[in-house]
């Protein structure tokens, strides 16, 4: 293996390396002592894993599969492809009570297995029994998407809704369990002398057992059935010696297997539909949110940086940079703390619901799975205007469009000199090449010289970029101390349409926010009544400054220049 890296990635610390074959390896703390074990001929060479994997039963590409002996030692393994972005093949009842639910990616999976061992929830004597997770193996090779399985319909539904977010559809990520020796509840009762009714009863209360415990531990999963409980070797010789010793066994045996149930004597696997419950989910949700609402207040205050992170300041503005490995993309997030650098990792914001926000535009609001309130919007840099907009001021032809990089400077001076504008949080790169080529290449020319601590060009011509900003409900500062309601954000368009103010007084705060900008050395001719926002408080009433005016808050920064 070559040289490994430390990444985290939704609280999962992995070594990172790449492997023999080209591809990527992420190693758990579980898998760090086996590391030679999981290099590609010790268990994914074709001829030793076509030879020796046993497909599982279930509906996915599930594989038990050993490793060759590495210091006379053999791991057994259980390989699965994540099929994030297929869809969810649900009977009746199940699609009625999670019909919204969706496969985890590997990483969620990962980090939902790890919270779930370490019992955080719930009472304290009840404990989930897991695989452990050893690997996430992602291969070279990108497949064609008829090979991959995923849903033309689902993945363009996804696409339309966030345009430019690379979702690696054609990327194959493989999960790598350690193999439990024992036996589900199916293949228990083979070993219990019942009828069908009765076996059906057993099974589907034992299950429902099951799904009580994980519901007091904080946890759904979607599709929970008796296959995916599993009881240990020696518990099952032990019902398999009840039936033996005695004639009349069957009672004693289903009372033994009861009883194993009722103290968590088993295990759960398979977690590609493992959710939290809504309540758990609410309160990591706001738990996340209060300690996100502290960070940010406190995004310019350094912490310790771990090794898969490294700061660096591009026009003035601090960063936290590192790699979203979910997707291959690159993420910038503003500041110096890097506890901030998870809450925009891509798989947090890209499929949560989200809202438009302009006709025109790729703008769109979400609340995130930590509970945060964002704008995203897709990066205009390296376009040229339409006729339309290129005759309303030629000068966007001359200057051209902002990249995500210029437009958080100029956010962020603006608001160091007292001039508001909403918070720019972070700035994510995809990972794939985007399709259309850029007609206007200058921003990429004058940013080439600009590098990454990993020496390339921070401005790739050939990907997209997505600026996150706050979604505005008041100054950092005062939203970290809240407990109550916040400011609601309207743009001057739907302040003039609710008849909150006139459409004189509203052209007046357009040309006064103008000239406030020219008086620094800025040029903000072509903002318009949407691009600048107006704040309600609790009572519907416009938020005011120092002296009595209404605040105004640029939110649009694209065709502002020097």
């Amino acid at each position: 293996m070559q040289k490994k890296t430390l990444v985290n990635v939704l609280g999962v610390v992995y070594a990172h390396t790449r492997t023999s074959d080209g591809g990527d390896l992420y190693l758990t703390r579980f898998a760090e002592k086996y590391q030679e074990h999981f290099e590609i001929h010790n268990w994914y060479e074709e001829e030793w894993f076509n030879k020796h994997k046993i497909r599982l039963k279930g509906t996915g590409s599930v594989y038990k599969a050993p490793t060759r002996e590495v210091a006379g030692i053999s791991l057994d393994l259980v390989v699965k492809n994540c099929r994030v972005g297929e869809d969810v093949p649900f009977d009746t009842h199940t699609l009625q009570e999670f019909c919204d639910a969706e496969f985890n990616s590997p990483w969620e999976e990962f980090s939902l297995v790890e919270e779930m061992r370490e019992s955080r929830y719930g009472p304290k004597d009840l404990r989930i029994m897991t695989q452990l997770p050893m690997a996430i193996y992602v291969p070279p090779e990108k497949m064609q998407l008829w090979q991959s399985g995923r849903s033309r319909s689902k993945i363009n539904r996804i696409r339309a809704k966030h345009p430019g977010i690379d979702l690696d559809i054609l990327k194959q990520y493989m999960l790598i369990y350690q193999w439990i020796e024992g036996r589900n509840l199916p293949e228990i009762f083979e070993h219990i002398n019942v009828g069908n009714d009765v076996l059906v009863y057993h099974l589907k209360t034992l299950n429902n057992l099951v799904m009580s415990d994980l519901n007091k531990k904080g946890y759904l999963v979607a599709d929970m059935k008796p296959e995916h409980v599993i009881i240990s070797e020696n518990d099952t010789e032990r019902i398999k010696e009840i039936g033996q010793a005695q004639t009349d066994s069957t009672e004693d045996q289903i009372y033994y297997l009861y009883t194993l149930i009722n103290i968590g004597k088993y295990s759960v696997v398979d977690y590609e539909l493992l959710l939290r419950t809504p309540e758990y989910e609410t309160e990591v949700k706001n738990s996340r949110r209060h300690s996100y609402l502290d960070d940010q207040r406190d995004r310019l205050t350094p912490t310790p940086l771990p090794d898969h992170l490294s700061n660096m300041e591009i026009f003035g503005v601090p960063y936290i940079y590192g790699h979203a490995e979910s997707t291959g993309g690159h993420l910038w997030v503003v500041g110096k703390n890097a506890r901030l650098f998870d809450y925009f990792l891509p798989e947090r914001w890209r499929k949560t619901p989200s809202i438009k926000l302009s006709e025109n535009k790729d703008v769109f609001y979400t609340i995130t799975k930590d509970n945060i309130r964002l704008v995203w919007e897709t990066s205009r840099v390296g376009e040229i205007p339409d006729e339309v907009e290129a005759r309303y001021n030629p000068r966007i032809r001359e200057m051209g469009i902002n990249s995500p990089f210029e437009e958080f400077a100029i956010a962020h001076h603006l608001n160091k000199i007292g001039i508001p504008c909403v918070y720019v949080r972070a700035i994510y790169m995809t990972g794939t090449s985007k399709i259309e080529s850029s007609a206007d290449i200058r921003k990429y020319e004058s940013h080439k010289k600009i590098l990454d601590p990993e020496g390339n060009p921070i401005l790739h011509e050939s990907h997209n970029y997505i600026t996150i900003r706050g979604y505005y409900n008041g100054p950092d500062q005062w939203v970290a101390q809240q407990t109550g309601p916040l400011y609601v954000p309207l743009d001057l368009e739907r302040v003039l349409k609710r008849g909150l103010i006139d459409e004189t007084q509203c052209r007046m705060l357009l040309r006064q926010v103008k000239e406030n900008l020219k008086d620094v050395g800025y040029d903000g001719a072509l903002l318009k009544l949407n691009d600048l926002l107006l704040a309600l408080d609790s009572k519907d009433e416009i938020v005011r400054d120092n002296s009595g005016n209404p605040l105004v808050i640029i939110c649009n920064f694209e065709l502002i220049w020097k």
